[in-house]
């Protein structure tokens, strides 16, 4: 009898702990796989995007067939643009789940639980945990993060992680006793380094708190060791990606937020239209009646603060006291908000992370607005409108979601995995690389892939033939072509003017055809076995390296012609067959320069700097006259955070001194390796680097 009674007095309170937590998320998941079992589009470009990086960890790592461990060099680079945390989870997910589009949204549901956990902790900890199940209700149906749990993308594991980096940070900045341990800390760093290794997105979330954070504790002796500990563990997870990848993280990141802004009309960062363009959202991504109650309660709460002494004849209206902590959400929420107005590209996804704070405003306020009906109306009463309240909430996004489904849906398999089937089964597994002329939602390169590379495939689906330029390679060397009839999506003249070449010319026959939409279709393309092709690029690659050797003009051709020939080759077949070469060159000839330099640019297109460094050596050797080995060697150095030895290696040039870029690349190297004394030949020298590579180009 007493073991009985003492073990029901610590299961209770772990059930009334657990259980609302567990209940709701159970119920959210149970929603979203219904919602994906009636949907079944396919998806789009970045859905599909993200599937492929999570397709490529996975087989990294030996959890999914058709890959195997790369080595660390390369396993890095198989995340150029984006942190490949989530891609790791994923890949892990689809290993247990599965490779299709439902099996791994397994993983959203995961990403969704970690955010519930977070908002659950930091709200029982601001105040109560009538505030975090209400946090957990509203977060479970609110349109916009109810919308993430179903679309494969990296912003509900970004709102996840940045939410419990934040929840973590506060627990550790608060003022002793409560704050302030070792354990905090270490929890605090590593979420904030697992909100950096999803997406560099969290930087505008995480910026201003992490800063106030260090302000606020450098002045504290344990503190300080403790933000040395935790700065030191952040870098030690980051630095080893972001070494990699640096250079191709801003080019992306360049692309996708000030080039993708311009292109597609967003409002100039520093104007009132941008300042507003998030909060105007919010109404929809929170849900109207999930706000509607929360501002009458914080309304509330604000007026009772402000007319206190004309309440005499109105019933008290009771207010949650606010602990120490809402100050920092406050500062969180707004900083969130501003940082990521800032950025030029606008989209209703990337406010996320700063759903999941207000969320815990709009708890605060429904707090409020309960505790008043619960002292006009009574307890049940004010309980029933409650639930009343959430229920149409639920209704309106359950609606919403409904819509969505009724408009994705379609009738019969999309064209672009009948065509993938198709091939698939006509290649086998031999590597194969499909040109896809139309570019759609539901018809494009990224979407191809994945479906080319379900369960071990080696399909890849490239897209070329945006630009004219481009369409006599095509005609000279594809294989497999993917075209439409009707509308091609985007560039259309310049696709069109492609497809009505390749089906003029004999050289191609079509395979097949399959119906699209809207009267469209979509047709396979195969060259004929008899038609002749273009010189191959393993040759013309060899050409293309010697260009080096003169400088910015020869780099210039190079870069010009890489591009369209990787997307003719996506597995790049011809790396192996060049390497080969060389090395049956260089057992014969050990200073043949086309064999050098096409290793060295292999190596520099493989981004890996220690090869590149000795072929670029060996060339210096074999052509000590030549300024560009050591021009682009010094540059590889820079590159790859070795400053020293880069400025080493120029400075030692018999010509730094009057080649300008040669000199601009050891200044910089110099300057890099901290000795500023060098700045001064470094403005000098930059000029003329630029008019040198301007008149080359």
């Amino acid at each position: 009898m007493r073991k009985s009674q003492t073990r029901k007095r610590w299961l209770v309170p772990l059930l009334w702990r657990w259980l609302p937590l567990l209940l709701i998320w159970l119920l959210a998941t149970a929603a979203d796989r219904a919602w994906l079992a009636a949907d079944q589009a396919i998806p789009a470009w970045d859905q599909a995007d993200y599937l492929n990086s999570a397709v490529d960890h996975g087989r990294a790592l030996g959890l999914l067939p058709g890959g195997e461990w790369p080595g660390w060099r390369d396993f890095l680079l198989l995340s150029p643009k984006i942190p490949p945390l989530a891609s790791l989870v994923h890949g892990t997910v689809m290993a247990v789940a599965g490779e299709g589009p439902d099996q791994a949204s397994w993983a959203l549901a995961l990403w969704h639980g970690l955010l519930l956990l977070s908002l659950d902790g930091w709200g029982r900890q601001l105040h109560s945990p009538r505030l975090a199940i209400l946090a957990l209700v509203l977060a479970a149906i609110a349109p916009r993060l109810v919308s993430l749990r179903v679309n494969f993308t990296l912003d509900l594991a970004l709102t996840a992680v940045t939410t419990a980096a934040l929840w973590q940070l506060w627990r550790w900045q608060r003022p002793a006793p409560h704050g302030g341990h070792w354990v905090a800390a270490m929890l605090a760093a590593s979420g904030l380094a697992a909100a950096l290794l999803v997406k560099q997105s969290a930087v505008p979330v995480l910026a201003a708190p992490y800063l106030w954070a260090v302000v606020t504790g450098v002045g504290q002796r344990q503190r300080r060791r403790q933000l040395l500990a935790g700065t030191a563990l952040v870098l030690t997870l980051l630095l080893p990606w972001l070494h990699q990848n640096w250079i191709t993280t801003i080019g992306g990141t360049h692309r996708a937020v000030v080039v993708s802004g311009a292109n597609e009309g967003d409002p100039p960062v520093f104007s009132t239209a941008s300042l507003l363009y998030y909060p105007q959202l919010w109404w929809r991504q929170l849900g109207s009646v999930s706000c509607i109650g929360a501002l009458l309660g914080l309304g509330l709460a604000l007026w009772r603060g402000l007319r206190t002494r004309h309440f005499s004849t109105i019933p008290q209206i009771p207010q949650p006291s606010l602990p120490a902590g809402w100050g920092w959400l406050l500062g969180c929420t707004v900083s969130g908000w501003l940082l990521t107005t800032m950025s030029p590209n606008k989209d209703a996804r990337y406010i996320a992370p700063v759903l999941a704070l207000l969320i815990l405003w709009l708890s605060l306020g429904w707090l409020v607005l309960l505790s008043a009906l619960q002292n006009w109306l009574g307890r049940w009463r004010a309980f029933v409108l409650l639930a009343v309240s959430m229920a149409l909430a639920t209704g309106h996004s359950t609606v919403g979601r409904v819509a969505a489904i009724h408009r994705a849906a379609g009738s019969g398999e999309p064209p672009v995995v009948s065509l993938v089937t198709f091939l698939r089964q006509h290649t086998g597994h031999a590597p194969t690389t499909l040109l896809m002329a139309p570019g759609s939602a539901d018809l494009n390169e990224h979407t191809g892939t994945y479906y080319g590379r379900l369960n071990g495939g080696q399909l890849l689906v490239r897209s070329l033939g945006d630009s004219p330029a481009h369409h006599p390679l095509v005609l000279n060397q594809a294989e497999w072509v993917a075209l439409a009839t009707g509308d091609q999506g985007h560039h259309r003249e310049n696709v069109r003017r492609l497809s009505h070449r390749i089906r003029k010319d004999g050289r191609f026959q079509r395979v097949r055809q399959w119906p699209w939409s809207r009267g469209r279709s979509v047709e396979l393309w195969q060259r004929r076995p008899d038609a002749a092709r273009g010189t191959p690029f393993v040759r013309q690659f060899v050409v293309l390296a010697q260009g080096l050797a003169h400088g910015p003009q020869g780099l210039a051709r190079f870069m010009e012609q890489i591009g369209p020939h990787h997307q003719l080759d996506g597995h790049l077949l011809y790396q192996q067959q060049v390497e080969a070469w060389a090395n049956r060159r260089l057992a014969q000839h050990p200073q043949a320069t086309d064999a050098l330099w096409s290793l060295a640019a292999l190596k520099i297109l493989r981004q890996d700097a220690g090869a590149a460094d000795h072929w670029l050596a060996r060339l210096e050797a074999v052509l000590p006259d030549n300024p560009w080995p050591t021009t682009w060697r010094a540059a590889v150095l820079l590159i790859d955070w070795k400053p020293w030895a880069a400025r080493e290696v120029a400075h030692a040039h018999p010509r730094f001194q009057d080649e300008p870029l040669l000199k601009t690349v050891g200044e910089l190297a110099a300057v890099a390796a901290g000795d500023l004394t060098h700045l001064p030949a470094l403005h000098a020298s930059w000029p003329r680097a630029l008019e040198q590579v301007n008149g080359a180009l």
